[in-house]
Formats: structure tokens, C-alpha cells, sequence
């Protein structure tokens, strides 16, 4: 007897409140979008203040910028940043990613197109390889790259001068490049999240860009709900645009924007239905924490890269779980959004006990040396106490 196995396969899914580009159309509309220059640019007011006078310096030396790394989540303005520095300056911006650049041959011919003073934005820097890296070390410093000829007995190095340009890296793990690659980089700045006061004014922008109708509380509301991350706001715009093309006049109003995004599950604090799930499967499953995250992701059987890259970091920053060293918990306020009744953690409740305590099951680890120092601490108090005294 035959018997047919079929193997299932998760496939992404579409998240309207995720951070990361949905492909090139959505790449197309944003670009649109975009500011042009430093004095259009909303938000960041610290980092465009730096990077400003950065370029101003540089402009009067006529000299290209120093070498520029932008860390921080996705969606929050690196690719922009980049074409801004190159309208700056008056050069031209040349875009590729870390993953595109498998050979050092790769790299060598973008290099050696670059005129004086362009701009070479390199997205997700940190996947380059460590072949490639070698390669730019030389071209970031002394703007020449050495190329290798023939092999054995019979090889040698040709050194090529390329123009003296301008490297803008762009990355959201930081933690992942190389200190040789991190220290050739003279301006490395994080951006953080927009405020709902900045989303509020790049969403009254490019609505009128995009020649929508929409009132100031609609825009609030988007802002409110854009996770602090522009790419969200413009995303969340453009799907309110089309409820209120199809479901109203085609005005953006305030309860027209609330059924869009009730219709998109994504509630007032921002968070859709895979938040929700997670926060639900913390405190439902596993009584509000300690879980590990692999144990979280068999449960809403999802992978864990998936879970600690897309779902976590907002729910970090905005204190809805955390993490300790026997897992993830979920705070007082995942339960007061979700609607459930606060229950506080066991061992918060009892005293903090010790790393091993309820872990696997195991009893007795660890023990001894908990006894040893509860009598040399009882030992201490009794020194303390004036003689006579119990």
C-alpha cells in the first residue's frame, strides 16, 4: 500500500504593521515619498542636525563625506537618509545589499564606476561576506583595491585607485558586523523610532503628495497606530485611501479610518493579530511566564527568528513582555490590554529565587550553596544584635 507524505510548509505571512518592505511597488511608492533634502526631513532632529553639518564641512573642503554607518530597526528612513546625503553634496547614489555581493569581482566593479564624491549605500552591511569586507577595507581607507592575478607560482596584485567617495552602510544588527568594519566608519549613529507628532506631519505631507483628503484626527489616529516607524504610517495611508475610496466618498475621515483599521485588526496601541497571539499564548499557555521563545514559537508554530526579528522588539519596547533569565514574561500591562485580570508572577510574589529554581523540573541544584549563604547571612544579623538581646 502506497501511503503519500506531505510535508507543510509555513509560509510568511502578510503583516500590514510589519517593518520590513513588502518589494519593489511598495519600494516605488515610498521613493515618491521621500524627502529630498536635509531641511524636508521630519524627525531625527538630532542625527539630521550631525549629519548636516557633516556635509556642510565636507562641501567647503570639497571633500567627500566621511564614511556614514545608520543602525537601527527597519522602516525607519536608512535608504533615505542615503539619497539625501547624495542630493546634498551633488553626487549620485549607487544602491546594493550586503547578499547581492557574494565576490570580491562584484564589489570591484561598482567601485571603480564611482565618480568623485558619490555615494555607495550598501543595505544590511552586516551579511556581507568576509572575502568582500577585505575588499572594501582598502577602498575605505585609501581608496584603492587590490586585485589578485593568476594563482600559484605565477600569481601577483595589481593595486587599482577607484575616486574618493562616500560609504553609507546601513544595518539593523549592529552587533553582527566586524570591529575592523565598525571602526572605518567616522559617523555611526542609531535612528530611533518617530514620535506620533513627526508621523503626523510626514503623513499630512504626503497626503498631500498623494492628492488625499484626510483630517487631522484620521492622520492622529494613523499616527498613534504607525509603531513609531514611517514606512507603517505611509503603508496604513495608502490602505485607508482605498477603504475610503471603496466604502466612503473618498475622504479620509476619522470613523472611516477606524473601520479600515478595525478591519485590519490592528488595535489602538498598534498591535495586529500575531502580537495579540503572542502575548495571548504567554499568558493563556504558560500562565503569563517564564517561557523560552522556542517553546512560544511551537506553540503558535512559527520560527523563533521569526518571533524575536518581527513580533518582539515592539513588544519589548513598548513593556508588554520582557525578557529574564528563565524567559519571556508578560507584564501587567499585555494583561490590561488584552482585558485580563493581572496575575502576578509566582516567584515575583514569593521573593526572587534562584537561576535554577523550576527549571526542567530538577530539584536540589544549587541548594547547598542557597543554604550556605542564608546561614552566613542569619550569621551576620546575629553579630549585629547587642548582647542580651534574642
Amino acid at each position: 500500500m502506497l501511503m503519500s507524505i506531505a510535508k507543510t510548509i509555513v509560509m510568511p505571512r502578510d503583516r500590514i504593521v510589519g517593518p520590513t518592505s513588502d518589494g519593489p511597488e511598495e519600494e516605488r511608492f515610498n521613493y515618491a515619498l521621500r524627502p529630498q533634502r536635509f531641511a524636508q526631513y521630519v524627525g531625527q532632529e538630532s542625527l539630521i542636525r550631525k549629519l548636516n553639518i557633516a556635509v556642510q564641512a565636507a562641501r567647503s573642503r570639497k571633500e567627500p563625506v566621511d564614511h556614514v554607518l545608520l543602525h537601527g530597526p527597519p522602516g525607519l528612513g536608512k535608504t533615505t537618509l542615503a539619497h539625501v546625503i547624495a542630493n546634498e553634496v551633488g553626487a549620485q547614489v549607487h544602491v546594493t545589499n550586503g547578499p547581492a555581493l557574494t565576490k570580491g569581482a562584484d564589489l570591484v566593479g561598482i567601485l571603480t564606476k564611482l565618480s568623485f564624491g558619490d555615494v555607495l549605500f550598501i543595505d544590511e552591511i552586516h551579511r556581507l561576506s568576509a572575502v568582500v569586507e577585505e575588499y572594501l577595507y582598502p577602498a575605505m581607507e585609501d581608496f584603492k583595491v587590490d586585485i589578485t592575478l593568476d594563482q600559484g607560482a605565477h600569481a601577483r596584485t595589481m593595486t587599482i585607485p577607484i575616486q574618493p567617495f562616500t560609504l553609507v552602510g546601513a544595518t539593523t544588527r549592529i552587533g553582527l558586523l566586524t570591529g575592523p568594519m565598525r571602526g572605518r566608519f567616522g559617523i555611526s549613529e542609531h535612528i530611533e523610532f518617530y514620535d506620533p507628532e513627526s508621523l503626523h506631519q510626514i503623513l499630512k505631507a504626503n497626503a498631500k503628495l498623494l492628492k488625499v483628503e484626510a483630517e487631522g484626527p484620521a492622520l492622529w489616529e494613523l499616527a498613534r497606530r504607525s509603531r513609531g516607524t514611517p514606512r507603517i504610517a505611509n503603508r496604513l495611508l495608502r490602505r485607508v485611501r482605498d477603504f475610503a475610496t471603496v466604502e466612503g466618498d473618498g475622504k479620509v475621515t476619522l470613523p472611516i479610518t477606524k473601520s479600515a483599521l478595525e478591519l485590519a485588526a490592528i488595535d489602538g496601541q498598534g498591535l495586529d493579530d500575531q502580537d495579540r497571539q503572542f502575548l495571548r499564548t504567554v499568558i493563556e499557555v504558560y500562565g503569563g511566564g517564564p517561557v523560552g521563545i522556542e517553546a512560544v514559537a511551537a506553540t503558535m508554530g512559527e520560527e523563533r527568528d521569526t518571533l524575536e526579528d518581527v513580533i518582539e522588539p515592539y513588544l519589548l519596547q513598548n513593556a508588554f513582555v520582557t525578557r529574564t533569565r528563565q524567559g519571556r514574561r508578560a507584564t501587567k500591562v499585555a494583561y490590561e490590554h488584552l482585558g485580563l485580570k493581572w496575575k502576578p508572577p509566582q516567584q515575583q510574589a514569593n521573593g526572587d529565587g534562584s537561576l535554577f529554581d523550576n527549571a526542567n523540573g530538577a530539584e536540589g541544584i544549587g541548594r547547598g550553596e542557597e543554604e550556605t549563604r542564608e546561614v552566613a547571612k542569619n550569621d551576620r544579623k546575629d553579630d549585629r544584635k547587642p548582647r542580651g538581646t534574642r
